[in-house]
């Protein structure tokens, strides 16, 4: 399945910032508002894209973007401007960092994305130090919502470029180091929420 989320985003990458930029410019700076202004922290942004957060990153941080696509990656390049941020290529369901390296992780559109979600969190958390957060925007269905347009037109979209299924209640229940601190919708009647986890 990462192979062809490899194509599909490899062939989307020209097209990406027309689409997202404007629509989720003010819910990603917002989101990033949440992390701490100073103090020389290791971040992780797992699954970069084009790099439309990066401009919205406090400066003073050392940051790892990582995306599954060169393609992505180098949309992020230049939008580094000044930025201590070194760029991955890999997989956010298989991160190929140390445990515990990383003070604070952002994951923006991209639990939904992933396969596996559950295994995106399991991973964002093992590469999170104790006391550490996880910032998430993203869609997701409520437990128990039906949504049936949703659900349907989710078997067709997972196979192209995102998921319309993924209840977070679910996900985040598999990974009990992480706890919820903050949950607000932002957009779409509550369909995309902002979201802020804590380990331990």
């Amino acid at each position: 399945m990462s192979a062809s989320l490899r194509r599909a985003y490899t062939l989307i990458a020209p097209f990406y910032d027309a689409v997202l930029a404007a629509a989720g410019t003010g819910l990603r700076a917002a989101s990033l508002a949440q992390l701490p202004r100073q103090g020389g922290l290791d971040v992780l942004v797992s699954g970069i894209g084009s790099g439309l957060d990066v401009p919205h990153l406090p400066p003073d941080h050392r940051y790892v973007g990582l995306d599954l696509t060169a393609a992505m990656l180098a949309r992020a390049r230049p939008r580094g401007n000044g930025r201590h941020l070194h760029l991955v290529q890999g997989d956010s369901m298989a991160l190929p960092f140390a445990d515990t390296c990383f003070d604070h992780v952002v994951l923006h559109l991209i639990l939904a994305i992933v396969p596996d979600a559950t295994a995106c969190l399991r991973e964002t958390a093992r590469v999170l130090k104790p006391g550490g957060s996880v910032l998430i925007l993203d869609k997701f269905l409520r437990p128990g919502e039906a949504a049936p347009f949703r659900r349907a037109l989710n078997r067709l979209s997972r196979h192209v470029v995102t998921r319309l299924d993924v209840v977070f209640e679910e996900v985040l229940a598999a990974v009990p180091e992480l706890r919820l601190e903050h949950d607000a919708p932002v957009l779409a009647g509550g369909w995309f929420r902002s979201i802020r986890l804590v380990k331990g």
